[in-house]
């Protein structure tokens, strides 16, 4: 099938990869401008179009894409379907209208649940035990298309937000190359979606402060949907601490004195880290990064900073 492909982080490269593998012409790969980047504030080109060069293909760049010199660039391109994973620009009505198969986003959850910009986050914020990626027909509304194909992803209880992406990207390689030979050969039909909906907005500081007057099961949740980025924070003497890995303490007797201790409070110490008392519950912490430090182990943290029982994160 002739096809523009509009993608821009790592989330989009198995789609664009198996499109090229399985033979789909590619006439244009559309991804955001080059910006600047890390520490060094370094102008660095996107995931995708530096895949795209590698497979020598055509790249554009537009700050804009609604724009009508873009508009008439895409019509020249005269493609088949649009395939959008992860772009970050939306597509006006005149756009979606130009390809005969229509526009097909490739969308990180089970919709209707989760629509948005942060999708693995939030399933792995809030306990999903399962989630999964829907190609859907795009439309003028946020995520609101009729739905093409899903497939499922069952998250553990251990699973960081990076993982379910990574596998949730091969996924959705998978039923993209499955929903347009489906769409080519008319054994597909679009599916409106149900009305009950959730939305996965963009994350924000406040969602990356720990309260440890949360059960442990929602602040363990919370710092693994936070890994990679942006990291779950709290305070320590002062001082900013991200917590990157964490294990729920279960089926071990409280002593009477343990149950003196407030939310926050370190309680005991254990041979992977340092034990914490939560609203409900008692949490573990094996690797945390004090600001402007590198990630080091929670045993290295309470020798360096000579931490005591009863210490408090904030």
């Amino acid at each position: 099938m002739r096809l523009v492909f509009m993608g821009t982080p790592d989330f989009a490269l198995p789609s664009l990869q198996a499109l090229y593998d399985a033979g789909h012409e590619i006439v244009g790969v559309f991804t955001q401008p080059d910006r600047p980047a890390g520490r060094g504030k370094k102008v660095t080109a996107s995931p995708v179009k530096l895949l795209a060069e590698r497979l020598q293909l055509p790249v554009f760049q537009p700050d804009r894409l609604k724009t009508p010199a873009n508009v008439e660039l895409l019509k020249e391109l005269a493609p088949e379907c649009i395939v959008v994973v992860a772009y970050g620009q939306i597509l006006s009505k005149e756009i979606l209208d130009i390809p005969r198969y229509g526009c097909i986003n490739v969308h990180a959850s089970l919709l209707p649940a989760y629509r948005g910009a942060a999708p693995i986050h939030w399933a792995v914020i809030n306990g999903e035990t399962k989630t999964g990626v829907t190609t859907m027909l795009m439309d003028e509304g946020l995520d609101t298309g009729d739905i093409l194909l899903s497939a499922e992803y069952e998250i553990s209880s251990t699973a960081t937000t990076g993982e379910v992406h990574d596998a949730l990207a091969v996924l959705g390689a998978q039923i993209l190359l499955e929903t347009l030979n489906g769409l080519k050969h008319g054994t597909i039909t679009p599916r409106k979606q149900p009305q009950n909906f959730t939305y996965a907005p963009l994350l924000k500081r406040e969602h990356e402060r720990l309260d440890w007057n949360w059960s442990a099961w929602v602040i363990h949740n919370r710092i693994r949907g936070l890994n990679p980025w942006p990291g779950a924070f709290t305070t320590y003497r002062g001082e900013q601490i991200k917590i990157w890995q964490s294990k729920i303490i279960e089926n071990e007797s409280v002593s009477d004195s343990a149950n003196e201790f407030k939310p926050g409070q370190i309680i005991a110490f254990t041979s992977n880290g340092l034990e914490v008392m939560t609203g409900e519950g008692r949490l573990e912490i094996s690797l945390l990064q004090p600001a402007g430090k590198k990630k080091m182990s929670a045993v290295d943290f309470i020798n360096g900073r000579r931490v005591k029982i009863g210490d408090c994160f904030v």
